[in-house]
């Protein structure tokens, strides 16, 4: 949220004070605007109307977030007179009281994290302790790990911005040039890097760090609150080898401290202290209160309207709504148009670039020219791109960005009118972060949450309370997740042969287990003084889950390297014939080539985009736990997937008329993981109503709409987790709904699934009985990644199927599980 104008920004210690904008519009007047019929330019045959002609406002919920004062605190004791009068010079003349609260905390020693809202000011909680004790001891250094290069990069500018003498901020990371990484390593006294550069060259080549981590008095971990899933177990296991190392050197300082400092900072989030003392292993001291002031804000609620007529490409009559990439793309474009400073965010890259283009091409209609004020910003661009655009933005070169999660973390954005948030971001975390780009100093600011046509969207569109009125998640990970454990505890010992210190700082018995299954694969090998690492290079271990290196996309004709597409989503982003965009220019994949990691593209603009159909089977492995409730059997444990990406669908664009089916020749993939499962007895199916021909689609539109809806209770998305129904499964004998993590190992979200059954479920059912379409729709029961094309789906049979599973599923236990919760609004 928007601070006052002596405060500086929650990754940045620029004041608002700094930026000299122009005549500020109103950006909620925006929305009084949008609501009128007819008030944004529209396709042929787009008409804001629904299929009886009437006319539907799209915004279905408001909400005020009123203005709030801020409070601060006197200057740290400790705090050098240099590093005050920099500050002063960015407009900050004291700090938050949250603020000066966590930096005692640190500078005493302690280690903390600090979870306050978007705008609040978290980089100067960290950057108090760590610079004042770069000013005061010349020797000392810092490490700052943030999850995105941007994000780092940003930081960077912040703190050489101070100008503060001997500081030698530097970042270190993939993009950093040869040359200048020695120096860095010599001379650099806070290093600016990503838990990956951390995890593949700093720690690996410890030797040549030695220098820094013998002096590392602070770790700062930025946006904490991003490391979740697999990719934060892996985090978690880094933090602990940096932990290991830098204990080592310091040991080899007589009288010096046991190690740095921990200063995490994360949004808003339910349980941090819990969750930080997971990343880090170690106690955490939490500050929840925010005291930075907040400017008012306007939170909306969006339902795209229906659109008159039945689907293209089938014969019913099932009411489609006009998708949320084009709406998004509308209101950016009317944003732009009346100089509203906005920043779009859609959850692909795909539609990334769609949503950009689309705006671009009806501002150029309006006013030539106008369209180049508008820009793509995501994952896969060019170190140089990515660069460019941030300054852009920043300097206000551009208006409009439309962006993937890339920008949502705490990078620098003053100046910033609206926000669009295209489908929910999958947490009320990221909800909150995103919201809270928007807003200049003291001012009004306004947020739209657009839906898609998807049950989780529609659900929360309807059910505000579950926007507004609830805390935002706990952050889930599990480094004890073996297939992240055992690869950890290999580098670890590439970089040091482990002892049985190490076994209880990466997790105790469950370490001695992993390690003793090492020893017998051959991986490591057990020595009186240790375990040591067998193989002369290191341990190859990918931190993001992604399964090897990123795919390139190559320009077949020139050779030019466009961007990289990480090879989880390479089987469905650039199979051969794919539509690939690239900074609104569209491309049509040749080749793909997974071994050489390499996709070759051409340039051309088809009437069409395509759509990957994936086929799965799944086999139970073995059970972890379960509630046997008579004819409903609910369990959780370990299953075996095998996916395979078979065809893709060629859709016209606009109508979304499928033109035709094409094979594809992908290799299958195999995954060992976790997942929740129900099972059905047939005779209660029957007795609810379900005749025995129509089962299959019932759980089908069941397991849809339960993956929809597991992220209100995990948090996840539906691309981190996978499904599959069947009327009788071999492994259960018994209709059966499966729902995975989408990762090897799981990432904790089944898990939760399965404590949290009742709530998860019950959502389910409520929101398939309350969508107004006959026979099911987007917005209940179909999926955007079904492999069976939504057939067969039962709607009406779903509710059955769901009534008899929460008629005789027990009440929970613990009152952690209920939905809802009358805490206040976090954002």
């Amino acid at each position: 949220m928007p601070t006052s104008a002596h405060q500086c920004e929650s990754a940045n210690v620029t004041s608002p004070a700094t930026v000299t904008p122009g005549p500020v519009p109103d950006p909620a007047g925006l929305l009084r605007r949008w609501r009128s019929a007819g008030q944004l330019p529209r396709q042929a045959g787009e008409a804001r109307s629904v299929p009886d002609g009437g006319w539907s406002d799209p915004v279905t919920h408001v909400e005020r977030l009123p203005a709030r004062p801020g409070t601060t605190a006197p200057w740290p004791a400790w705090v050098p007179d240099q590093l005050r009068d920099a500050l002063a010079g960015r407009g900050v003349r004291e700090p938050w009281q949250h603020q000066a609260y966590a930096a005692e905390l640190a500078h005493s020693g302690r280690h903390v994290v600090v979870a306050t809202g978007t705008g609040s000011g978290k980089s100067l909680a960290y950057l108090l302790p760590a610079l004042s004790t770069l000013l005061a001891d010349p020797r000392a250094t810092v490490l700052y790990l943030a999850p995105t290069k941007a994000l780092a990069a940003d930081q960077l500018r912040a703190v050489t911005g101070l100008g503060l003498d001997g500081v030698r901020p530097a970042c270190y990371d993939g993009d950093t040039p040869q040359a200048e990484r020695a120096w860095i390593r010599q001379h650099a006294r806070f290093v600016l890097t990503n838990p990956d550069m951390l995890h593949r060259g700093i720690l690996p080549g410890h030797n040549a760090w030695s220098h820094f981590l013998r002096r590392l008095t602070y770790v700062i971990v930025d946006e904490c609150h991003s490391y979740r899933g697999v990719f934060g177990s892996h985090v978690a296991h880094v933090l602990r080898r940096l932990r290991r190392q830098t204990e080592r050197y310091h040991r080899a300082r007589p009288g010096g401290p046991a190690g740095p400092v921990f200063i995490l900072a994360s949004a808003t989030s339910g349980e941090p202290a819990r969750a930080a003392r997971q990343l880090t292993g170690l106690p955490v001291e939490p500050v929840t209160e925010d005291s930075a002031p907040r400017g008012a804000v306007t939170f909306a609620l969006w339902e795209p309207p229906l659109l008159p007529g039945a689907r293209a490409d089938t014969e019913d009559l099932t009411p489609v709504r006009r998708s949320a990439l084009r709406e998004s793309a509308d209101l950016l474009a009317d944003a732009v148009a009346a100089g509203v400073r906005t920043l779009a965010f859609v959850r692909s890259r795909r539609g990334a670039e769609v949503v950009a283009n689309t705006a671009r091409r009806a501002l150029e209609e309006v006013v030539p020219g106008l369209g180049t004020r508008v820009a793509a910003y995501r994952a896969g661009f060019l170190a140089e791109e990515r660069r460019a655009l941030e300054r852009s933005l920043i300097h206000g070169d551009l208006l409009g960005l439309a962006s993937t999660n890339a920008l949502e973390l705490g990078v620098d954005l003053v100046g910033l009118d609206a926000v669009l948030i295209c489908g929910y971001p999958g947490t009320r975390a990221s909800l909150w972060q995103q919201a809270g780009r928007a807003g200049r100093a003291g001012r009004e600011a306004l947020a739209v949450l657009i839906a898609r046509d998807d049950p989780l969207d529609t659900y929360l569109v309807h059910h505000p309370e579950a926007v507004f009125g609830r805390p935002v998640e706990a952050t889930v990970l599990d480094p004890t997740n073996p297939y992240v454990l055992g690869p950890q505890l290999c580098c670890a010992a590439a970089e040091a042969a482990l002892t049985p210190a190490d076994v209880e700082l990466f997790g105790g018995a469950v370490v001695k287990q992993t390690l003793d299954e090492l020893v017998a694969a051959g991986l490591l090998r057990r020595r009186p003084t240790g375990w040591y690492w067998t193989a002369p290079g290191r341990p190859d271990v990918d931190l993001r889950g992604e399964g090897g290196a990123p795919i390139n996309v190559v320009e077949a004709a020139t050779g030019r390297l466009l961007g990289t597409v990480d090879p989880g989503s390479s089987h469905f982003l650039v199979h051969p014939g794919a539509v690939y965009l690239h900074q609104g220019v569209s491309y049509v994949v040749d080749d793909l080539d997974l071994e050489g990691a390499c996709a070759l593209v051409h340039a051309e603009e088809p009437d069409w985009s395509t759509h990957a159909r994936e086929v799965t089977s799944l086999d139970v492995v073995s059970v972890r736990e379960y509630q046997d409730a008579g004819p409903v059997g609910l369990f959780v444990g370990d299953v075996d997937v095998t996916s395979q990406v078979v065809s893709y669908q060629r859709r016209r664009i606009g109508s979304g008329e499928v033109l035709d089916t094409r094979p594809l020749d992908l290799p299958a993939r195999q995954l060992r993981t976790v997942a929740v499962w129900f099972t059905v007895s047939p005779a209660s199916l029957t007795a609810a109503g379900v005749d025995p021909a129509e089962v299959p689609g019932a759980l089908h539109a069941a397991q849809h709409a339960a993956i929809g809806l597991l992220p209100l209770v995990a948090t996840c998305d539906r691309w981190d987790i996978g499904g599959l129904s069947t009327a009788s499964h071999a492994d259960t004998e018994a209709p059966t709904v499966f729902v995975y993590d989408g990762h090897p190992g799981g990432a904790g979200f089944a898990e939760r699934a399965y404590q949290a059954a009742r709530t998860w479920l019950g959502a389910t059912r409520d929101l398939i009985a309350a969508c107004g379409c006959d026979t099911g729709c987007p917005s209940c029961v179909q999926s955007p990644k079904c492999g069976n094309g939504n057939n067969p789906l039962g709607k009406a049979d779903a509710v059955r199927v769901l009534d008899v599973v929460l008629t005789n599923l027990p009440e929970p236990i613990d009152a952690a599980e209920t939905l809802a919760d009358p805490a206040a609004n976090p954002g």
